[in-house]
């Protein structure tokens, strides 16, 4: 199966069934057996999918992609070994990084909810001419790619991942910033935001939020 074919909704699904790690294993760049280039698709996927890691406060290191022939059979194994000594050092998915269960499964699911979204923005913002990995990891670091980041995507995942939340039960302000390690002002913030849009309501008498 060609690496583009990896989706950033199957990179979640493993993350949501408490996997520790995801690891790709892509043919060499300009290499494809299909002339798609699909490996390049994967890498801006796994460098999109690593900065909203990121984002929601898992570690990137979890996520890894490395690029190998069929015939390159001692590559694979290292870098599986690797990789696997890797997430074992850094430790269970969402514990380290001191996200509670309910936490990790709201923001997990407000990602995913987005994918569509995502998808639209790589395909019109972030789709990339470049040729070699190198430029690619120069532009997905660069003050650029974050600017772009934070403009089309940190909003967007924020509402959604308190709307996540407030599926489950109403919750006060300082409640969802707890939560989600927000900022009392962000979360206030994005509150207006869902208000604006319709998405979620204050009910006075619990002096709590709740969707609209």
């Amino acid at each position: 199966m060609c690496t583009g074919r990896v989706d950033l909704e199957h990179v979640l699904r493993a993350f949501s069934k408490g996997v520790d790690g995801v690891f790709i294993g892509a043919c060499h760049l300009n290499e494809c057996n299909y002339i798609t280039h699909g490996n390049y698709h994967a890498l801006t996927m796994v460098n999109i999918c690593k900065k909203i890691m990121e984002n929601i406060g898992l570690n990137p290191e979890r996520l890894r992609i490395r690029f190998m022939s069929g015939a390159e059979a001692s590559l694979f194994v290292e870098s599986v070994n690797e990789f696997v000594k890797t997430v074992k050092e850094i430790g269970p998915l969402g514990k380290v990084e001191g996200i509670n269960k309910n936490a990790l499964k709201a923001k997990l699911e407000a990602v995913t909810q987005l994918v569509p979204y995502i998808r639209l923005v790589e395909r019109e913002r972030l789709r990339l001419p470049f040729k070699s990995e190198e430029e690619y990891n120069n532009f997905f670091t660069s003050d650029e790619f974050n600017k772009l980041f934070n403009e089309l995507i940190v909003e967007k995942l924020a509402i959604s991942q308190i709307t996540s939340l407030l599926r489950e039960r109403p919750l006060s302000a300082g409640k969802i910033s707890e939560y989600l390690g927000l900022a009392p002002s962000e979360v206030s913030r994005y509150m207006n935001t869902s208000s604006r849009q319709g998405l979620v309501r204050y009910d006075e008498g619990r002096n709590c939020f709740a969707l609209a």
